[in-house]
């Protein structure tokens, strides 16, 4: 029987290092401090200074990561925030649950990012009965970096903020410097799937800017400045230490994670060379650091069956695009490509197995099947 390679394997990680992050639980658990301790103060040191960035704040998950970053730039109820439909739609959700409105852009189609040309458009003219654009939400989605330079200069030209999601993108570079250094705030979720993968929820902000950072540190916890009083409306959303010690003892292994996953796609890339499959693209400039590998043809849903058969596990990164969801259909404004390219996508992706615990032979066994479709 042929065994199975699973499109992700999050517990791998903990296999992989099972001994330190037994011992960084056990370290929690017997200190007696569960919420807000010294665990989750020295993961905000480390990930600020693995960054490059001034200031990491820790939250519950990376949906509120997005909301504590809105809200903490004055963003919320009469403004418009563009962001994609191709996302997770925790994106848009966030820019609801902060109160303001979504316009969703449409893809640069090579890339699966934010198309700059449809974004200067609305930040030019707005959808008719929307307020102009207060910030942007550009996602570094799979892995890859947003043509940042040409958002950032729309940015200054309209005078708005922009808020990476870097979810999906820990480690990834735009010509030399890491994703969630460029914009006004950045966001991290660090679900177990993620490049920096906790064993539960969590999330952070990143920001360049100590001010904005004691915002969040507040609005993170029911707004509180002085404990128990809240100087201004807040919510709950804490990094638990028992994550945030998973996360220290994971953090230093990143950097050859990520380089295991662009050793994994290059020989991807090999067994799809000169095929009908398409490959992902890489951006000039940027380093991709594949939390997917996508891969893109027409004949989609037969493909992923043969794949199957094979013992090539799949998935689809993200089969329904975010303005044709039942919960968003006919009420979300969109630019003025009409989020043609992703729909497009949507019926065509497909993501190949990618984790960085994956066997020289699970990689072999992979690249076999894709020689034979």
């Amino acid at each position: 029987m042929t065994k199975v390679v699973p499109q992700t394997d999050p517990g791998a990680s903990y296999r992989a290092a099972r001994d330190e992050i037994d011992a960084a639980v056990r370290r929690v658990l017997e200190s007696g401090w569960y919420i807000l301790g010294e665990e989750g103060r020295a993961f905000e040191r480390e990930f600020s200074e693995w960054l490059g960035v001034a200031e990491t704040v820790g939250c519950g998950n990376g949906t509120d990561a997005l909301v504590l970053a809105l809200t903490s730039l004055g963003i919320g109820a009469g403004d418009a925030v563009a962001t994609v439909s191709h996302t997770a739609v925790a994106t848009v959700a966030a820019i609801e649950m902060a109160e303001a409105l979504p316009v969703l852009i449409d893809i640069d189609a090579p890339h699966y990012t934010m198309c700059p040309g449809d974004l200067e458009t609305v930040l030019r003219q707005p959808p008719p009965g929307c307020p102009p654009v207060a910030a942007v939400i550009v996602v570094h989605l799979y892995g890859q970096p947003v043509a940042m330079d040409e958002i950032l200069a729309l940015a200054a030209r309209y005078d708005v903020k922009v808020i990476e999601d870097c979810a999906q993108a820990h480690g990834a570079m735009f010509f030399g410097r890491k994703v969630g250094t460029l914009g006004d705030a950045a966001t991290f979720s660090f679900y177990p799937t993620k490049n920096l993968g906790a064993f539960g929820d969590a999330g952070a902000v990143v920001t360049r800017d100590s001010g904005l950072a004691e915002k969040m540190r507040a609005l993170r916890q029911y707004g509180w400045a002085r404990k128990y009083v809240s100087d201004v409306p807040g919510v709950n959303s804490r990094m638990d230490e028992t994550q945030a010690a998973i996360l220290r003892v994971k953090l230093p292994y990143l950097d050859a994670g990520n380089g295991r996953r662009q050793d994994i796609a290059a020989a991807y890339d090999a067994a799809l060379a000169d095929g009908p499959v398409l490959a992902p693209r890489r951006r000039e400039g940027a380093r991709h650091v594949f939390h997917q590998y996508v891969i893109r043809t027409l004949e989609r849903d037969a493909v992923q069956a043969r794949l199957g058969a094979m013992g090539v596990g799949t998935r689809i990164h993200y089969p329904v695009p975010v303005h044709l969801q039942p919960a968003y259909a006919g009420r979300l404004k969109l630019g003025a490509a009409q989020c043609r390219e992703t729909a497009a996508a949507a019926g065509e992706i497909l993501s190949l197995p990618m984790f960085p615990e994956m066997t020289d032979g699970q990689v072999r066994q992979v690249c076999d099947a894709l020689k034979q479709i």
